[in-house]
């Protein structure tokens, strides 16, 4: 799946699933003692109510598919997060498998027999992620892995009986391959050791002797290897070229000769191609679809092949017959986003999410031979009436190189008269992109208070092709706080928004552009919320996790070079902080492993040095944005006094 872990930041720290009331304490909504808060006045019991319809609402994710049946396994959250819930039949009854106090969104059936299913779970934020059995018939939960490590992208064997994983188990920074038969933990070994965080196995081969392993350097290169299932050894599949090409994804073909991937090779986007073993062959395969393909999944007799393109924000499902490469038509579908596409056994069934402006993220089906689609899931809305829901708005505006940036924009119902005020949130990654699908607490914003929303994906957004995803890289960081310069100078010319009221936010990457914007505009804006965003990326850099260190120098430039270490710290916010006068909302998490709290604590304690209204908010048991119900409902409290203070006084 491309971009996901951009637009999961997107879905985490801008709709978080949030319950009717936070810790109240007499007429007032307190912090629990999960949190630590500064400068945060009281908040009344009151305002609960106002805003209760909004932020109580829940979405679900499809997890696995029944490999003996038509159930399947959903990920949605009925008590204080989301759980692993087994779904019989569209619309039937979802019945909760596992009880944690942390997220569990990740589960997969043994792809023979239905008897366990394995998931993937962390402690705190923390990302350390483990991997445990579940046995069906007992209930019971063994631990697979080694309970410290951090653990992903778990793929099964064909014949049921190995997992393949990426562990940092070996030194806690390079990502090592690992073999496990999950009816045997103490079968689990390390098949190969590699250098670097950006390996992770895709696929084993029809015949379970070999495996493909991606090896991501960036967003915008990464190479795709073949693995010896038994000895590790590894031999280059795609060739390093002289320009960067970037591959994601991998599927065996039904034969094993060949592979399915798509990779923006010879083209600004990723397209659907097939890659011949014997002779290197690509053969591209949605020529014809001129956007991303996010991602895709072959049915199990490898006959047919569905994929989502990404068309200007919107998921747009096709279907192509591997032997003829015909498209096949495709029902229309509500327009949004859609992920997680996952062929059933019976090679008919297609299971998916979806996720649009009127409707949090639901699991759907299609049946491929009769067009007929089945919704499994009704996630509950809280009583609001989504159908009155404003849509989003493409939008445009031409920058400071005359390159035209895009983003979305929600206006308020109409009932609202006079120029609105204007929340600008910027999405995280910063190979992310904002994309149409429903905003949860936002509405808030738009149905009662009036507020206007825009979500710009500025250079170095992924979605718009490998040119503009290279824009913001290392020296030309600068170029992205420009356009939201240029969006400002847009608000000013929109005849119904009001530009001298304007607030920016945004999370973990948005949340570094927020204080950059802070600090470049601050006389153009009201006030600004920034959730777990880097003040500066040298110390950023120094302290985020290990395997993420290499990654992340790609993007924004390796600090150990005396030239990019003083740009950046040229550009710092920390070190422009003086710049800002205007009210500040900082919110991190204790156990993040991406952006260390620290980030967020020292532009605390430099922006308070203004005399600047400075808020500032810790979660002790969160990790990159906050998940825990009561967490998250006094964070959203606490920023609609802030916004009712900042931004419409």
């Amino acid at each position: 799946m491309r971009h996901v872990l951009g637009l999961l930041t997107v879905l985490l720290l801008t709709t978080l699933v949030l319950a009717p009331l936070g810790c109240a304490q007499g007429d007032q909504i307190i912090p629990n003692e999960n949190l630590a808060s500064e400068g945060i006045p009281s908040i009344p019991i009151s305002l609960a109510a106002g805003v209760e319809r909004y932020s109580n609402y829940r979405g679900a994710n499809m997890a696995s598919w029944n490999p003996e049946g038509r159930e399947m396994l959903i990920s949605t959250r009925f008590a204080d997060v989301p759980e692993i819930h087994l779904v019989k039949m569209p619309g039937g009854d979802r019945s909760q498998l596992t009880f944690y106090p942390d997220p569990v969104t990740t589960a997969q059936f043994n792809p023979k027999r239905a008897s366990f299913f394995v998931f993937s779970k962390d402690v705190g934020g923390g990302e350390f992620y483990q991997f445990y059995r579940y046995d069906i018939n007992s209930g019971d939960v063994t631990l697979l892995t080694d309970g410290k490590s951090r653990n992903v992208g778990m793929v099964w064997a064909q014949s049921g009986e190995r997992i393949a994983y990426g562990s940092t188990r070996r030194d806690g920074n390079d990502v090592d391959i690992w073999v496990i038969d999950p009816s045997d933990p103490k079968s689990d070994h390390m098949l190969s050791k590699l250098e670097g965080g950006g390996w992770q196995p895709l696929d084993w081969a029809p015949d379970g002797r070999q495996l493909l392993v991606l090896n991501e350097v960036s967003a915008e290169e990464s190479y795709l290897w073949l693995m010896d299932a038994n000895s590790g050894e590894k031999t280059l599949l795609t060739a390093k070229p002289e320009a960067k090409v970037s591959y994601v994804g991998g599927r065996f073909g039904k034969d094993g000769k060949g592979i399915y991937t798509t990779t923006d090779k010879d083209s600004e986007f990723h397209r659907l191609v097939y890659i011949d073993l014997s002779t290197k062959q690509h053969t591209y395969l949605s020529s014809s679809i001129p956007w991303d393909v996010d991602e895709f999944d072959l049915s199990d007799n490898g006959k047919m092949i569905a994929l989502i393109s990404n068309e200007d924000g919107f998921g747009v499902m096709h279907l192509l017959e591997t032997t003829t490469n015909r498209e096949r038509s495709v029902p229309k579908l509500p327009e949004g986003i859609i992920s997680g596409v996952t062929w059933n056994k019976n090679n008919r069934d297609l299971g998916f999410n979806l996720t649009s402006a009127h409707s949090s993220s639901d699991v759907y089906s299609l049946d491929v031979e009769t067009g007929k689609v089945e919704r499994w899931t009704f996630s509950e809305t809280g009583g609001l009436n989504t159908a009155k829901l404003p849509e989003p708005e493409l939008i445009h505006w031409k920058s400071w190189d005359s390159r035209m940036i895009s983003g979305f924009l929600y206006r308020p119902p109409t009932r609202f008269t006079g120029k609105r005020p204007v929340i600008v949130n910027i999405h995280g990654g910063p190979e992310g992109q904002f994309r149409p699908g429903f905003l949860g607490r936002n509405n808030y914003w738009l149905d009662e208070l009036g507020i206007a929303m825009i979500f710009p994906n500025v250079r170095g957004s992924t979605g718009y092709g490998k040119t503009f995803l290279s824009l913001d890289n290392g020296f030309l960081r600068e170029g992205s706080y420009e356009d939201i310069g240029a969006l400002l100078d847009w608000i000013q010319q929109q005849p119904d928004l009001d530009s001298n009221r304007v607030m920016i936010t945004g999370g973990s990457y948005g949340g570094f552009m927020t204080l950059a914007v802070a600090t470049t505009y601050n006389d153009r804006i009201c006030c600004s919320v920034d959730v777990v965003g880097p003040s500066n990326l040298v110390t950023f850099l120094e302290h985020t996790s290990g395997y993420r260190q290499d990654l992340r120098r790609v993007e924004y430039g390796d600090e150990r070079d005396p030239k990019m270490h003083a740009f950046l710290e040229r550009i710092a916010p920390y070190n422009k902080a003086k710049n800002i006068t205007k009210p500040l909302f900082v919110i991190a998490g204790k156990n993040d492993p991406r952006v260390p709290a620290s980030e967020s604590e020292q532009m605390v304690q430099i922006v308070r040095q203004n005399g600047a209204p400075v808020w500032w908010l810790l979660g002790k048991n969160e990790g990159h944005g906050f998940h825990k119900k009561q967490n998250v409902d006094y964070q959203f409290y606490a920023t609609v006094v802030f916004v009712k203070e900042y931004l419409l006084k």
